[in-house]
């Protein structure tokens, strides 16, 4: 297995119908409890102890995702709200370094909860032609909005498989 991308790396080249964006925001309502759920009982030192070598702590993991979504909240309503706008993108591991990644995890889990029930109700209002407006990412270059539903789907997927796999591996 590839501690990196547990899950693989996010794909998608079909089709954005009704049933596939709707498996998507279903995944993104339940990251927070599953997360929350993963992460109840390990202590400090398992929440300290990082997912792979050179990787994050499940820490700076659980604060990321937050951060994460929180920069996809605000770019799904760019790109619902103005026309094909540049986003800004961010230093991730600038990010995990600074000292609010020391905080306990349950302060971005509450966060987050907070913020999917926004996001997934932003998302379900959505029709399929504002599932075609698009942003852009300097580095990734133009990105819909329906799939950016599907990679933050993956991306909530991908970072609880981390600590998930982690977990099983220490028999936690």
């Amino acid at each position: 297995m590839d501690l990196r991308y547990p899950i693989g790396q996010f794909q998608f080249a079909g089709e954005l119908t009704p049933s596939l964006i709707e498996e998507w925001i279903r995944d993104i309502e339940v990251l927070p409890s599953l997360l929350r759920e993963t992460v109840k009982d390990l202590s400090v030192e398992q929440l300290d102890t990082p997912y792979r070598a050179s990787g994050w702590t499940v820490r700076q993991v659980v604060h990321h995702v937050i951060d994460s979504h929180l920069n996809a909240y605000l770019r799904f309503k760019l790109a619902l709200t103005e026309e094909n706008p540049v986003i800004k993108p961010y230093e991730e591991g600038k990010w995990a370094e600074l000292s609010d990644y020391q905080l306990p995890v349950e302060h971005s889990l509450v966060l987050l909860e907070a913020l999917h029930i926004r996001l997934v109700n932003l998302l379900r209002s959505l029709t399929p032609a504002e599932w075609e407006r698009t942003f852009i990412h300097p580095d990734s270059g133009t990105v819909s909005v329906g799939k950016n539903i599907g990679m933050y789907a993956w991306h909530g997927q991908h970072h609880l498989a981390h600590i998930r796999t982690l977990c099983e591996r220490n028999n936690w």
